[in-house]
């Protein structure tokens, strides 16, 4: 536990405090905000979409080399 000498050092940690609680506030609003937009329809729909082409063409792929 710290030892405070004054009351400019209580309100110094208090405020610095504050300002590392509103940072932390700021960035689970904006892993949110992105993990929102993730489950958006047309980005599940984008994924999906990546996912089947490349498994298109690694299975286009194989049926030549067969």
């Amino acid at each position: 536990m710290k030892n405070y000498t004054s009351f400019q050092e209580i309100d110094r940690d208090l405020k610095q405090l504050a300002l590392e609680r509103d940072i932390a506030l700021e960035e689970l609003k904006v892993v949110k905000n992105d993990f929102e937009e993730s489950l958006k329809p047309l980005n599940i729909l984008s994924s999906s979409l990546k996912f089947l082409s490349k498994y298109s063409a690694l299975v286009f792929i194989k049926k030549i080399f067969k």
